[in-house]
C-alpha cells in the first residue's frame, strides 16, 4: 500500500482579540466606514458612464420579465446575475424616470456591494494570516485605494463579481485546514456555488477561480483533490441552469453568436474597445497620466510577486490557494496587455487579490520580529537588524499607500465631474423633447452622448448637410477629450468643421471628458451669425486638460 504524503499544514496564529470588539462588529465597522467613503460625493464625482448606461437599461427590462434586452434585441454578451440583482434593487427603491439620478441608484448598489467586499477581506485576511490587525488594514487599504474607489463607484459587473469571488475563497479556506471540517463536501459545494455566482455575474471571473481550482488540482495545492473537484463543479451550476433556460426557450443559437464574439474580443481577434484598440492612446500613456492619481494602487501592484513569494515558500493549502488567486489575475492580465482587449475595469480583477496577497504576505513576515524590547537583546544582530528593517519597510509602504490615497480621494471628490447630468438639465429647459441631435462621438457606435441623451432627444450621426436637413438637425454634442484620444466613431475633422459652423450655447469642462460642449445648428443653406467661441471650436486645449 502507497502512503500519500499530506503537505504540510501550517496552523495559524491565534487571532489577537480587542477586547470588548468582536470581529464581526469590526468587519460591520469596516462596511459602514467604506460605504460612507463612497456615498459621499457619489453623483457629483464621476461622471456617467456608458457602460452603466448600457446596464441601467438591461437591470430595467430584466425587472419587466424574460431575460435581459436592450431596444437592438437580447443581450447575451455578459451573463444576467448583475442585471437581475440591479432588476430587484430597482424593485426595492423604485426606478427614478431620470436616466442620471436612476444611474445614481444603481451606482449605490454597487457601493454596498464594494462595502461588503472590504468586510470579506477583513476577514479573510484575518483567517488566512491569524492576525485581525492585518485584516483591517488591507480593509482599510481597499477603502482608501482610489482604483477600487472609482470601479466601486460605477454601477458595473465588476464590484459584484469580486464580491462573490472573495467570499468563496474565504469559504474556500475552512476546507484547506487539516482535518477537513465537519461536513466538508456541502461546504464545498457552497463554496463552488459562490464561485458560480461570480461566474453568472461575468465570465472573466472563470479565469479567477475555475483556473486556480484546476491548477491547484494539477499541483496537489489547497483542499484534497475530492473536495476541490466539488468545488469546481458546483461552481457551473449556476450557468449551466443558464443555459439549459436559453437552449429550451430558443434563444441558444443568439447566445452562441454573442459568446463568439466576446471570445474575438478576449483574445484580441476584435479590437474595437480598450488600449490595444487602434487609434486610442497607448496603456504607458494612460498609466502616466493618472499616476498622480492612482500612485499608490501603482505601488501596491509592484509589491504582488513579493507577496505572491512568501504565500508560496510557506506550503500551508490555504495560503497557496490565495497565491493561484492572484497569479492567475497577473496572467489574465498580462495576457489582455499583450494579446487581448484590455479595458479599464479589467485591474479590478488584479488589485483585489493583490491586497488580499500583501495583508497576509505582510503579517506573516512582521510577525517573525519579536514584540517584547527584551527579547530583541536576544538575537543576533544581523536577524534583529532584517527584522527591524521589515518593520519600518512595512510601516512605510503603509503610510505612504494612506497619504496618497487620502489626497486622491479628497481631490477626487471636491471636483466636479456630472457634465452629463448638468448637460441633461440644461437642454431639458432649453431643447425640446424628441429634437434631432448629432453626437459627435458617435450614435450608431453607441457612445456616451447617445446612450446618455437617447431617452429624450433622436440622436444620430448626422454630420453632412443632405442628412441633417432631412433629419431637421438643430444641435451638436461633443466631448472633446473622446475626439482628442480617439475614441470618436466620426472623423473628427468633420465634427470639428461642423462646430464651427455652429454657435456654443453650453460648455462644461470635467475629468472625465475634458471640455463637454452642446452647440446650436444653423439648418444646411443658412447663414449663422453668431460663430462659436475660438477656444471651443475644436476642442483643443480642453480635451486632454484633466
Amino acid at each position: 500500500m502507497t502512503v500519500t504524503e499530506q503537505p504540510r499544514t501550517r496552523v495559524p496564529a491565534p487571532v489577537r482579540r480587542v477586547r470588548g470588539l468582536p470581529t464581526a462588529l469590526l468587519a460591520l465597522a469596516l462596511f459602514a466606514l467604506t460605504a460612507a467613503l463612497r456615498i459621499v460625493g457619489l453623483d457629483r464625482s464621476a461622471d456617467l458612464f456608458v457602460d452603466e448606461l448600457i446596464y441601467r437599461e438591461l437591470g430595467a427590462s430584466a425587472a419587466r420579465g424574460g431575460f435581459p434586452r436592450t431596444d437592438e434585441g437580447l443581450f447575451f454578451l455578459h451573463p444576467p446575475g448583475y442585471f437581475y440583482v440591479q432588476a430587484g434593487w430597482g424593485e426595492l427603491i423604485g426606478f427614478s424616470p431620470d436616466l442620471a439620478t436612476s444611474i445614481y441608484e444603481a451606482r449605490l448598489l454597487s457601493v454596498l456591494f464594494g462595502a461588503g467586499t472590504a468586510a470579506l477581506l477583513m476577514l479573510l485576511v484575518t483567517r488566512a494570516s491569524g492576525s485581525r490587525i492585518a485584516g483591517v488594514l488591507t480593509a482599510l487599504l481597499f477603502a482608501l485605494d482610489p482604483y477600487v474607489i472609482r470601479q466601486n463607484d460605477r454601477a458595473m459587473l465588476d464590484t459584484l463579481t469580486m464580491f462573490w469571488v472573495v467570499a468563496g475563497y474565504l469559504a474556500l479556506l475552512g476546507l484547506c485546514r487539516r482535518p477537513g471540517p465537519d461536513r466538508k463536501y456541502g461546504r464545498a459545494v457552497a463554496v463552488g456555488l459562490l464561485f458560480g455566482m461570480a461566474l453568472l455575474t461575468k465570465e472573466h471571473s472563470a479565469l479567477i477561480t475555475l483556473l486556480p481550482l484546476l491548477l491547484a488540482l494539477l499541483l496537489g495545492w489547497g483542499p484534497p483533490r475530492r473536495l476541490l473537484a466539488t468545488v469546481a463543479g458546483a461552481s457551473l451550476v449556476p450557468y449551466a441552469a443558464y443555459l439549459t433556460v436559453v437552449y429550451t426557450t430558443g434563444h441558444f443559437e443568439g447566445f452562441l453568436w454573442a459568446k463568439q464574439n466576446g471570445v474575438q474580443r478576449l483574445i484580441g481577434v476584435v479590437q474595437d474597445t480598450g488600449f490595444n484598440a487602434e487609434g486610442t492612446p497607448s496603456l504607458a500613456s494612460r498609466l502616466a497620466a493618472e499616476l498622480a492619481t492612482f500612485a499608490s494602487t501603482y505601488g501596491l501592484l509592484a509589491l504582488g510577486p513579493i507577496a505572491l513569494v512568501v504565500l508560496i515558500r510557506r506550503k500551508d493549502p490555504g495560503l497557496r490557494m490565495l497565491a493561484l488567486f492572484e497569479l492567475c489575475a497577473g496572467f489574465t492580465l498580462l495576457f489582455a496587455l499583450t494579446q487581448g482587449t484590455l479595458e479599464e475595469q479589467a485591474l479590478y480583477l488584479l488589485v483585489v487579490p493583490n491586497l488580499a496577497a500583501l495583508g497576509v504576505a505582510g503579517a506573516l513576515l512582521v510577525r517573525r520580529v519579536p514584540a517584547a524590547p527584551g527579547r530583541m537583546k536576544d538575537e543576533r544582530p544581523a536577524r534583529l537588524l532584517r527584522r527591524r528593517f521589515l518593520l519600518a519597510t512595512t510601516a512605510l509602504v503603509l503610510g505612504a499607500a494612506t497619504v496618497f490615497s487620502s489626497v486622491s480621494y479628497v481631490e477626487g471628490r471636491t471636483q466636479r465631474d456630472d457634465g452629463f447630468a448638468r448637460l441633461r438639465a440644461y437642454m431639458a429647459e432649453n431643447v425640446p423633447n424628441g429634437a434631432a441631435v448629432t453626437a459627435g462621438d458617435g450614435a450608431s457606435a453607441g457612445g456616451i452622448s447617445s446612450w446618455a441623451l437617447k431617452d429624450r432627444y433622436q440622436v444620430g450621426d448626422w454630420l453632412t448637410p443632405a442628412d441633417r436637413e432631412h433629419s431637421r438637425v438643430r444641435y451638436l454634442v461633443v466631448p472633446w477629450k473622446l475626439l482628442d484620444q480617439g475614441y470618436g466613431r466620426l472623423d473628427a475633422d468633420s465634427v470639428r468643421r461642423l462646430a464651427k459652423e455652429g454657435r456654443l450655447v453650453f460648455s462644461v469642462h470635467e475629468r472625465s471628458y475634458g471640455t463637454l460642449a452642446l452647440y446650436e445648428l444653423p439648418l444646411p443653406g443658412q447663414a449663422n451669425g453668431k460663430a462659436s467661441p475660438a477656444g471651443h471650436l475644436t476642442g483643443a486645449g480642453s480635451g486632454h486638460d484633466r
